[in-house]
């Protein structure tokens, strides 16, 4: 449930910042006078200082949401750090005994992360396994040695 709540606090930051971006937009790029009792409500398509501050505006956005869904998938579902320690596994030369995955793991032990790298039959969704408690484990190893 963090998870996504932290998603959601993202996008809520984000939907601000372009608020307050498209604000600024139109204050620096102010509509067009009339033209000869015409009243344009929207100069999107007539102005072509306004549509190009509105594409750059619409690019921007995209960019920001994109970053906000990559900074996401690369977090631990648990703990919300970020995944470090990327270990690629397979071969790019034997893709069909397993093909190349990158892991990344969290430092705490929470889970491991499994993305593939080459994606010949579609889209495939990054893997993630939970793990159990790590020092439950390491305790249980260190009980059998003695």
């Amino acid at each position: 449930m963090k998870y996504w709540s932290y998603l959601i606090a993202k996008l809520l930051a984000a939907a601000a910042v372009l608020w307050g971006f498209r604000k600024l937009v139109v204050w620096l790029v102010p509509p067009p006078k009339s033209v000869k009792y015409i009243q344009m409500k929207d100069p999107f398509a007539t102005d072509l200082g306004y549509t190009f501050a509105v594409m750059l505006y619409c690019l921007f956005a995209a960019g920001l949401l994109w970053l906000i869904v990559l900074d996401q998938r690369y977090r631990c579902r648990t703990c919300l750090r970020r995944l470090r320690m990327p270990v690629h596994t397979g071969s790019w030369t034997h893709v069909l005994f397993g093909g190349p995955q990158t892991e990344y793991i969290c430092l705490y032990g929470h889970g491991t992360l499994k993305v593939d790298d080459l994606q010949i039959t579609g889209r495939h969704e990054p893997d993630w396994e939970p793990h159990e408690d790590i020092w439950k484990e390491l305790y249980s190893l260190e009980e059998t040695k003695k």
